[in-house]
């Protein structure tokens, strides 16, 4: 079986594992993993550097041949035709540099090649505390505004923000928020939105056909997702950060409770769901993920890998290494993109750091 890696030098590697603060330094694997083929040797002749010198690259979207990147400082970066363009978002509050925290989740609207418009989840602070929101944003003569507030006063701490934004194949925006790190029961409060999976509508009204009655509540039970993803029959998907490893991949339903703070790996509690992938002992820190013909393509932070999860066969593997941290992935017809995250400052960046990367599909078999 071909396993895609990059060429390194050894304490480059070491270096780019060792990363502190937070849950994306702990130890994330308990599936059918197969071990690594230590004998594979690195193809930089099947990656394409697409973009680099990328600050803190959060999401990845793409409009045609154009694609805009998020930027955790607060930035969105265009890249088309081969040239790189930082442009700039005018947000309505000062965008906190908290650890973890910052401008993450970024997602085109549907009809955005004639609206201009797109969604974001940023991180501020106020005299009474830190919070996230999720704002419309409008482009326009090359710079981003903010425009129409969606939601407010997510809640935020120094770790934990979730952060993902997609809109799902129903037409509704979806966001992920995380437990905010210093009180993780208000993942199982229904009257918080931490620690949650997120629906609303693109006006920022509740959805009538919601789980629970005038709530935004999707799914609860959530430590720190920040992945989102729907497979071809409309199933959602999730990646979540687990404690002392067991980092998850859930199956996401409706009104579903999954178990944070009460259950993790494979412990089980009435009412509550388990994960479908957990990773047992190990780290992963997973974050953006794509789904394509059944399987699950999760960026992984402390893995230093992009991984393909394969629910029928309940076995996971990595299929890109090398490159450090990565933070995002989407698939777009034949080929795979994801970003690195080796400026977060928890990895060591190469140079050039960080990049944009082109794979083709068929070179991940």
């Amino acid at each position: 079986m071909k396993r895609l890696s990059y060429v390194l030098l050894a304490m480059l590697m070491m270096m780019a594992g060792c990363s502190t603060g937070g849950d994306e330094t702990k130890p994330a694997g308990e599936v059918n993993q197969e071990p690594e083929d230590k004998e594979a040797v690195a193809q930089a002749d099947q990656l394409e550097v697409v973009a680099e010198n990328l600050e803190v690259p959060w999401s990845i979207n793409k409009s045609g041949e154009t694609f805009y990147l998020s930027e955790r400082p607060g930035s969105i970066v265009k890249v088309e035709g081969g040239s790189t363009e930082r442009q700039k978002v005018t947000f309505k509050k000062k965008v906190s540099q908290a650890a973890e925290a910052g401008f993450l989740g970024f997602v085109l609207a549907p009809d955005f090649e004639q609206s201009n418009k797109a969604f974001a989840y940023y991180t501020y602070e106020n005299g009474t505390g830190q919070f996230n929101r999720i704002v419309e944003l409008a482009l326009k003569n090359g710079e981003w505004l903010e425009g129409k507030l969606l939601l407010d006063k997510i809640p935020s701490g120094r770790f934990h923000h979730g952060g993902r934004l997609k809109i799902g194949p129903d037409g509704k925006l979806y966001a992920t928020t995380g437990d905010a790190a210093t009180n993780p029961e208000i993942a199982q409060d229904l009257d918080s939105l931490g620690g949650k999976v997120l629906r609303l509508n693109l006006d920022g009204t509740v959805p009538a056909d919601n789980p629970f009655e005038a709530s935004y509540v999707y799914s609860y039970g959530h430590r720190n997702p920040q992945g989102l993803a729907w497979s071809k029959d409309g199933t959602l998907y999730a990646s979540e950060h687990g404690p002392s490893a067991h980092d998850e991949i859930n199956l996401i339903e409706a009104g579903k409770n999954y178990g944070w703070p009460e259950i993790t790996g494979d412990d089980t509690k009435q009412g509550m769901e388990a994960p479908i992938f957990h990773s047992g002992s190990n780290t992963w820190a997973p974050s953006g993920m794509a789904a394509h013909e059944g399987k699950l393509y999760v960026a992984t932070l402390r893995g230093n890998a992009l991984r393909e999860f394969d629910p029928a066969a309940n076995s996971t593997r990595e299929v890109v290494t090398g490159l450090g941290r990565i933070r995002d992935v989407i698939v777009d017809g034949d080929d795979l993109y994801f970003i690195s995250n080796n400026t977060d400052g928890r990895g060591t960046p190469s140079e050039g750091d960080d990049k944009l990367y082109r794979v083709k599909l068929q070179d991940l078999r």
